[in-house]
């Protein structure tokens, strides 16, 4: 008997069909990977198998129960890590795995032995509160907090986005250990490595089931999807010989206590630059960041950006800038005409240049017939799109983008790189992050944290041939694990 069988499920949100007759089956002790842009149905599914949301039509089973006339059953063999929110953030390590364990009625000490090859990993931070963690602890306390109860059925959405590379690959293996429990998992990523590592995945779009196979035989049938083809010869879209330094840091520090996040780090950023700045959860990129927007103030050290002063001149750096984060860019309530206006007004700009550049964007866009739309109602790559364009709405000297690309596809990631090459060729510098190590290879120049500190720096191709790497994968792992502080 099959761990997971799904026959002919459908669900409708008003007129949005979520999931169009779905049928799929998942062996015992199987990886099964769901995969699909954002907006395909794969939190849907992953919903109704967890007995968290009624299909409208059609019948599911898991672990041989019915999810609907068998839920608690169900609910006492089934681990689940959702995308959005699994941790209490506010709750210690421990109270986290307490609470979980108590949902299910057993105790951490009865299910210990399940997590313990994950748990010991971290069980030195038991007092530590989540919301301190980095991205990799916090995939291993929400994993453990997970599978405290022992489930048979492990289902897991999208559980690395927003981590880095080497994190992501320490995961993984923890899942091989799983399996080898006998555990059944299904897991969706929009990583490529991590589809590798299914034994079988399902292709989602627009609801529908457009494929059942072994990984690299849905990567190959799909390829314009999944493997787009790269952006080439992006230096052409760029400013070329600009001397013109917008970013300046010398010898930065900031520290809480006696943990220095930042540590002394020293770097130039010049005009249209596409500036890379790379590191492992926990090294130090966001505080640095933070530093650079205005947003914290440096422990000592020196920097300017578009010519302001970091310590003394925060508000009309704000004012020179772009921002765009993974987390937060856009209010989904607010019309796009809305969110365009608002922005603009934030940025300071007059009502009547709002006013007749909005026109113009929303042609650049072609979203004249969409303006009125409320934005969360938008596909995520129409999302992108929008929230580049108003970061950058004021032509400001500098865009900063964190994560800017989190949990997308390659298709649509590879759109929102073609409008990062066009803003850099107005001569608009970006300086991003991204844990997508093919992104990396499409920026000028890059630099690396570790341990707080700047660990390599250069362009791609510099930084594969010193490193004697293959790529920039296995450049930033070969640094990443290198680092010596604790999380």
């Amino acid at each position: 008997m099959n761990a997971i069988e799904v026959s002919h499920i459908s669900k409708s949100y008003g007129r949005v069909k979520a999931l169009q007759d779905v049928s799929l089956s998942v062996a015992r002790g199987e990886v099964f990977g769901l995969i699909g842009p954002d907006g395909s149905g794969k939190t849907s599914m992953y919903r109704i198998l967890c007995t968290l949301l009624l299909a409208d039509e059609g019948t599911a089973t898991v672990d041989g129960f019915d999810v609907v006339h068998q839920m608690k059953d169900i609910r006492q063999r089934v681990g689940y890590m959702p995308g959005r929110f699994s941790l209490y953030q506010d709750l210690t390590v421990r109270e986290n795995l307490e609470f979980f364990a108590t949902l299910f009625g057993t105790t951490v000490d009865e299910g210990y032995d399940s997590i313990k090859a994950i748990y010991q990993q971290i069980e030195r931070f038991a007092d530590r509160k989540a919301g301190a963690l980095s991205g990799g602890m916090k995939q291993k306390l929400a994993l453990s907090c997970a599978l405290v109860h022992q489930p048979s059925v492990l289902f897991l959405d999208e559980p690395t986005t927003g981590v880095d590379p080497v994190s992501r690959k320490e995961f993984w293996e923890m899942l091989s250990m799983l399996k080898e429990q006998d555990i059944t998992i299904v897991a969706s990523t929009p990583y490529l490595d991590e589809v590798r590592c299914c034994e079988r995945v399902a292709f989602l779009s627009e609801g529908k089931v457009m494929g059942i196979d072994k990984p690299e035989v849905i990567l190959n049938r799909f390829a314009d999807i999944f493997n787009p083809p790269r952006i080439e010869d992006g230096s052409r879209f760029k400013v070329q010989g600009s001397s013109e330094n917008v970013i300046e840091v010398s010898h930065l520090v900031k520290a809480f206590g006696t943990f220095h996040a930042v540590d002394d780090i020293s770097f130039t950023v010049k005009k249209g630059e596409i500036f890379g700045f790379l590191g492992a959860n926990g090294a130090g990129k966001t505080t640095a960041m933070h530093m650079l927007t205005g947003l914290n103030q440096p422990t000592s050290g020196t920097g300017t950006v578009a010519g302001f002063d970091i310590r003394t001149e925060h508000e009309q750096i704000k004012k020179h800038i772009g921002y765009m984060s993974q987390k937060f860019s856009l209010y989904e309530d607010l019309t796009v005409a809305e969110n365009i206006r608002l922005f603009g007004g934030i940025y300071g700009m007059k009502d009547a240049e709002i006013a007749s550049k909005t026109d113009n964007l929303l042609k650049q866009l072609k979203f004249e017939e969409h303006k009125n739309d409320l934005v969360g109602s938008l596909p995520l790559g129409w999302k992108q799109k929008l929230a580049f364009s108003v970061s950058i709405f004021h032509e400001p000297a500098i865009v900063f983008l964190d994560e800017p690309t989190g949990g997308v596809d390659p298709a649509t990631r590879r759109q929102f790189w073609e409008l990062i090459y066009d803003a850099a060729h107005r001569g608009i510098t970006v300086f991003v992050t991204t844990h997508y190590m093919d992104e990396a290879e499409y920026c000028d120049r890059i630099s690396i944290m570790v341990d707080g500190k700047i660990s390599a720096m250069g362009t791609p191709e510099e930084l594969k041939r010193n490193l004697e790497q293959p790529d920039m994968d296995h450049v930033f792992t070969y640094l990443a694990r290198k680092a010596k502080r604790g999380d």
